[in-house]
C-alpha cells in the first residue's frame, strides 16, 4: 500500500509512525552532533593540538556550512525531491563523519565538520518537508511533528551527558563513527517507508543572496577570532562583513520573491523577535559551547562528569516546553520573553560571579555553578520553543515558508557569531577567572534581548499581519 493511501486514515497503531520515527532519528543524528560534541572537544584538542579559542571553529564549521545549506535546501529540494534531498544529504553527512571520526588535525577535523553541516542541512530540510507531505491530516501531523520534536529534544538535552559519557569510556572519535549504522539504516528505510514529493514548480533559487549572507557570516567569524592578536584586520574584516551584508539587504529589495523580505522583516515587532532570536543563541547556546573547558577549569572536571553537570542547563528544554506555551497563552509575547530573557540573564550574571572567585567556598561555588545553569535552561526553554510561533505569526499566511528558513538561519547564524564572540574575548590563557568575560558577553545579549521584548513586542498574541 503506498503511502500517500496508508494515511488517508487516521492513525490507528505505531507503525503508522514508523515514517516519522525514521525521518526523527535522521534529525536526531544531526542535532546530536552539535551538543555532543561540546563536552568532548578538550579531548579533542589535547589529541589534534589546538587551543580553547580555537574550539569556536570545530562548533562554526559547522553551523556556517549548515546556515548556507538551509538558503539553498528548500529550493533545491522543492525541485529535485525532498526524499532525494534528505538521502542526498544524510550521505554527505555520513561522509562528514567518518571524516571526523580519521582527522588528524585541527583544520581536517573543521573541514570534515563543515561537511557534516552542509548534510545536514539538506537532512532537516527534506525530513520536515517529508513529514508534511506524508503526514496529510491534521491530527496525523500533529502527532508526528511531535514525535519528531521530541526525537531532536532528546538530542539536544543528552546529547552533552552522552557525549561525555563515549568520550570518556571509548574516545571522542566515536561520537562521529557512532553515526555510521544510524545513517545506513536512514538510507535503507527512507525509500521503504516514504514517499518521493517536491514542492510548487519554478520556485527560484538566489545564489547570489546565498553566497553573500555565508561569506559575511563566515567574514565576520574569522575576523572575530583574530581577536586582539590583529587589530587591524579584524576591523577591516568586521566592516568588510557589513558591507556584504548591506550589499545583501539592497539584492533583496530588488528581487521579486526574495529569501529575507525587508517589508517584513524591517517591522518593529519583526526586529524585536529577530533580536530575542540572537540573544538565546549568544545566552544560552553559545555558552554551552564554553561550560565543558570553564567546568574543568573550575574543578577539574572532565569528560563524563562534565556530561552530567551539564544536565542542570539541557534538561529544562526537554522537559518544559509545554509550560512555556501555556504561559505564552496567559501572558502574551512581551511578557513571557521579557521574564524568559531577565531569568537568562541572570543565570549568565550568576555564571559571570562563579568565575569571577568573589565567592568564599567551594560548596557555595558548586550551588552557584549548578544554579546559574538551570537558570539559563530555564530562560532559554520558556523563549526558545516559542519564537518560532511568534515570527510564523507575525507573517502573511503566505510567507510563513520564507519565515521558519528565517528563523532557523537567524539561530544559526547568532549560535555562530555568538561562539566566535566568546571565543575571542577568552585571554590566551584561560583560567576560570578569564571565563568572566565570555559570560559577561553573554549577560549583555540577554540584556539585549531583555530591552528588544520590553520595548519593541506587544502585550498579547497579535493576529497574523496582512
Amino acid at each position: 500500500m503506498a503511502r500517500t493511501e496508508l494515511h488517508t486514515q487516521p492513525l490507528s497503531c505505531w507503525r503508522d509512525l514508523l515514517p516519522a520515527a525514521v525521518l526523527g532519528m535522521a534529525a536526531f543524528l544531526t542535532q546530536f552532533d552539535v551538543t555532543a560534541v561540546v563536552v568532548a572537544m578538550p579531548a579533542m584538542a589535547a589529541e589534534l593540538g589546538f587551543g580553547v579559542a580555537a574550539y569556536a571553529w570545530v562548533m562554526d564549521a559547522y553551523s556556517l556550512a549548515f546556515t548556507g545549506g538551509l538558503l539553498a535546501a528548500g529550493a533545491l529540494a522543492d525541485r529535485y525531491g525532498r526524499r532525494r534531498a534528505l538521502l542526498g544529504g544524510n550521505i554527505v553527512f555520513l561522509a562528514g563523519s567518518v571524516a571526523c571520526g580519521f582527522a588528524t588535525g585541527g583544520p581536517e577535523l573543521w573541514a570534515a565538520r563543515a561537511v557534516q553541516g552542509l548534510g545536514a542541512a539538506f537532512v532537516m530540510t527534506g525530513g520536515i518537508a517529508l513529514l508534511a507531505s506524508t503526514y496529510t491530516r491534521p491530527d496525523e501531523r500533529a502527532r508526528a511533528f511531535a514525535l519528531m520534536g521530541v526525537i531532536s529534544g532528546t538530542a539536544m538535552a543528552l546529547g552533552p551527558t552522552l557525549g561525555g559519557l563515549v568520550s570518556t569510556w571509548i574516545g571522542w572519535r566515536w561520537i562521529f563513527l557512532a553515526n555510521t549504522p544510524l545513517c545506513l539504516l536512514a538510507i535503507l528505510a527512507v525509500p521503504r517507508l516514504v514517499a518521493e514529493s517536491r514542492g510548487p514548480a519554478g520556485r527560484p533559487l538566489d545564489w547570489s543572496g546565498v553566497i553573500l549572507l555565508t561569506f559575511a557570516l563566515g567574514l565576520a567569524i574569522e575576523s572575530l577570532l583574530m581577536g586582539r592578536a590583529a587589530p587591524v584586520r579584524v576591523a577591516v574584516g568586521l566592516g568588510a562583513s557589513v558591507c556584504l551584508l548591506a550589499i545583501f539587504a539592497m539584492q533583496q529589495r530588488r528581487r521579486p520573491a526574495p529569501m529575507f523580505d525587508p517589508a517584513v522583516f524591517g517591522r518593529p515587532v519583526m526586529i524585536g523577535i529577530s533580536s530575542l532570536l540572537i540573544a538565546v543563541s549568544i545566552g544560552y547556546w553559545a555558552v554551552l559551547v564554553y561550560l565543558p573547558p570553564f567546568l574543568g577549569a573550575a574543578f577539574g572536571w572532565t569528560g563524563s562528569s562534565v556530561g552530567f553537570a551539564l544536565l542542570c542547563a539541557t534538561l529544562p528544554m526537554l522537559l518544559l516546553p509545554p509550560y512555556g506555551a501555556r504561559l505564552a497563552k496567559h501572558w502574551g509575547w512581551r511578557r513571557l520573553f521579557a521574564t524568559a530573557m531577565l531569568v537568562l540573564l541572570a543565570g549568565n550574571l550568576t555564571l559571570m560571579l562563579v568565575a569571577s572567585g568573589w565567592l568564599p567556598n567551594t560548596g557555595v561555588i558548586l550551588a552557584a555553578a549548578a544554579t546559574a545553569m538551570l537558570l539559563i535552561g530555564l530562560g532559554a526553554v520558556l523563549a526558545h520553543p516559542q519564537l518560532s510561533g511568534a515570527v510564523v505569526a507575525l507573517v502573511p499566511p503566505d510567507q510563513t515558508g520564507m519565515a521558519s528558513a528565517v528563523t532557523v538561519v537567524m539561530r544559526q547564524g547568532g549560535f555562530a557569531l555568538g561562539i566566535a564572540m566568546l571565543g575571542a574575548s577568552l585571554p590566551y590563557e584561560a583560567t576560570a577567572a578569564g571565563y568572566a568575560w565570555p559570560w559577561l558577553l553573554a549577560a549583555v545579549a540577554s540584556a539585549s534581548g531583555l530591552i528588544a521584548a520590553s520595548t519593541l513586542l506587544p502585550d498579547h498574541q497579535p493576529q497574523l499581519l496582512s
